[in-house]
């Protein structure tokens, strides 16, 4: 279907209130609180199909629209978002508003599978790919000479390095370049980066909007028009489609996003701190540490500093693997965003950049209890520097 004419987003609604209350079917007497699943791979029609009609299971799903419809105010666009098979048919849609042959601009450390991407285009259709360091803006703008498209995360994954998005995105406007942002790790309740002026915002729904590891789904959200019907038409071509379950499951999940991150960045902050002092571990990234690096960006430009940490293990990779082996609530595993809480040496891909830290675990805090949280990690890194911490 097309977007709804009435797409609105109340800005007298709270973030945390909008999680709940956004995407609901109409009030009225003996109708549900919640949308159905609807499992169709068709629909009725006899004569030429008029503007908005659903026609084919590919081209729209009842399921689909409450859930673009809660995305889209969450991010505060002008439009709902568009729902993907996965975040990474997200990130493909997003890439392919590139021309054949353009210039990319990407942090060189972005998340794997959009890298891997990346390398695959730079083979297929001569895409020209120049790698930012981040946390250096001016280095970062003086790529955008020539460029077609920004790609952004912040905080970068796994590094947890954080951009000043506001002069990223208002220089990539100035040069004529398209910004897209990852904001998978923040979730529109900590940072909206079409207010801060990007074009196009890429979730792997998997992760926080889903939130129980149990679903596999992408989203991608823009005010634009124009975009958004080349990304919709992308979707539909290449049958890059959620499956009707895996929307309807994210929406139940979104009600509770709020709650969970809430939870887990308590549980982070404080996990960051103690770790930080821990014999065993040789550096901690987290943006709320106030000796953070990205510490003053995230704070003016987040609500939140999120639920994920990067630790580099003193002793080196095999350090770092004995202490995962070791833990016993934690669940080493890749992925994040879960109510579970994750730990992973991210190197062990081997397409992980290089400049990534052998030893480096990111650590996706869920929602236990924070003690017993820290008295896993700590009985896994007492093991390799003997005297615990406090």
């Amino acid at each position: 279907m097309q977007p709804n004419a009435d797409h609105s987003h109340p800005g007298d609604i709270a973030p945390d209130t909008l999680v709940v209350s956004a995407g609901r079917p109409p009030r009225a007497t003996d109708q549900p609180v919640n949308h159905p699943i609807v499992l169709t791979s068709t629909y009725f029609g006899a004569v030429a199909p008029e503007e908005g009609e659903r026609v084919y299971g590919r081209y729209s799903n009842p399921t689909w629209d409450p859930l673009e419809e809660s995305l889209g105010q969450l991010e505060r666009a002008a439009l709902p978002a568009l729902v993907y098979a996965s975040g990474m048919a997200a990130v493909a849609s997003a890439m392919s508003l590139a021309p054949a042959g353009a210039v990319l601009v990407i942090p060189r450390h972005s998340y794997n599978g959009s890298l891997s991407l990346v390398q695959d285009l730079i083979g297929r259709t001569g895409l020209e790919v120049r790698l930012a360091d981040l946390q250096d803006t001016e280095a970062t703008l003086s790529l955008l000479d020539g460029a077609d498209m920004l790609w952004l995360e912040s905080p970068t994954n796994p590094m947890l390095e954080v951009a000043d998005l506001p002069a990223l995105t208002a220089g990539a406007r100035a040069a004529g370049v398209l910004t897209v942002v990852d904001n998978t790790f923040s979730t529109p309740l900590l940072q909206r980066p079409l207010e801060m002026g990007a074009d196009v915002v890429v979730h792997s729904a998997t992760k926080y909007i889903g939130g129980h590891s149990d679903v596999v789904l992408g989203a991608v959200v823009t005010s634009d028009p124009r975009l958004r019907a080349s990304l919709q038409r992308h979707r539909t071509l290449h049958g890059a489609i959620a499956g009707p379950f895996e929307a309807w499951l994210t929406l139940r999940g979104l009600r509770t996003m709020a709650l969970r991150i809430d939870r887990s960045s308590a549980s982070a902050a404080e996990l960051a701190r103690r770790l930080a002092d821990h014999p065993a571990i040789e550096s901690v990234r987290y943006p709320g540490l106030p000796g953070d690096p990205g510490h003053a960006r995230a704070a003016a430009q987040m609500d939140g500093f999120g639920s994920i940490l990067a630790v580099c293990v003193a002793g080196g990779a095999e350090a770092a693997e004995r202490a995962l082996t070791a833990l016993r609530l934690w669940t080493p595993a890749t992925s994040l965003g879960g109510v579970e809480s994750l730990a992973e040496r991210r190197r062990r891909h081997a397409s992980e950049p290089e400049s990534v830290p052998e030893n480096l675990v990111r650590l996706s805090v869920g929602v236990e209890n924070v003690e017993d949280l820290w008295n896993d990690l700590r009985q896994a890194l007492d093991a390799l520097a003997p005297g615990p911490a406090a």
